[in-house]
């Protein structure tokens, strides 16, 4: 029975002539563990870990980041909703006398609609924040700060422009704020030399 199982699984892996010193069959205690692990390790290289094309940036343009951003902002809105969706249920439940799984149950309400609510919110700012940003580096043939500043303005008008004119420019004029703000924590020295030119 076991000189079967030892022809059937060398006939398997090759013959059993060909034996690397890996077992043959189980309970087999190998001479080396793998016959991979044999090699040259000045083959691997201490350089840079991704390969760039010829001419390719090597640093991810407006679009890669896009996708970060957008995971990043419903992440982050499903965490707010869901605070505030804990201190809301807490609250309410323990006004309403509620108790044991009736009170579970609307806690678990609270945060499921208040997360969802707030992670789709931020997620729709950062889906048209970061549409803006892509298209006006496309159309302008530049990744600067002008058009993080226009891609902010554009989607704060954009978002309050179901409630009138005036609401409009009141979220422009806030997305135009945030994004300078932004511009301001992240490259502060290049908008500052921007300014004095």
């Amino acid at each position: 029975m076991m000189d079967a199982e030892r022809s059937s699984y060398g006939a398997l892996s090759g013959g059993a002539e060909a034996n690397y010193g890996v077992p043959l069959f189980p309970g087999a205690i190998p001479a080396l563990s793998s016959p991979y692990l044999n090699f040259d390790p000045s083959v691997l290289q201490e350089g840079p870990q991704y390969i760039f094309p010829e001419g390719a940036s090597k640093q991810r343009g407006r679009f890669e980041l896009a996708f970060s951003q957008i995971g990043g902002s419903v992440m982050i809105g499903a965490m707010i909703g869901g605070t505030t969706g804990i201190y809301s249920g807490l609250r309410d439940t323990t006004v309403a006398g509620l108790t044991g799984g009736a009170r579970r149950t609307q806690l678990l309400n609270y945060v499921s609609k208040r997360g969802a609510t707030y992670a789709n919110g931020l997620g729709v700012l950062a889906v048209m924040y970061s549409g803006f940003g892509v298209i006006l580096s496309k159309l302008r043939g530049v990744d600067d700060e002008l058009n993080t500043l226009a891609a902010g303005a554009a989607t704060g008008a954009l978002f309050k422009s179901t409630s009138g004119l005036r609401k409009c420019a009141m979220g422009g004029g806030t997305g135009l704020a945030v994004a300078a703000a932004y511009c301001l924590v992240t490259s502060g020295d290049r908008v500052r030399q921007m300014m004095h030119l």
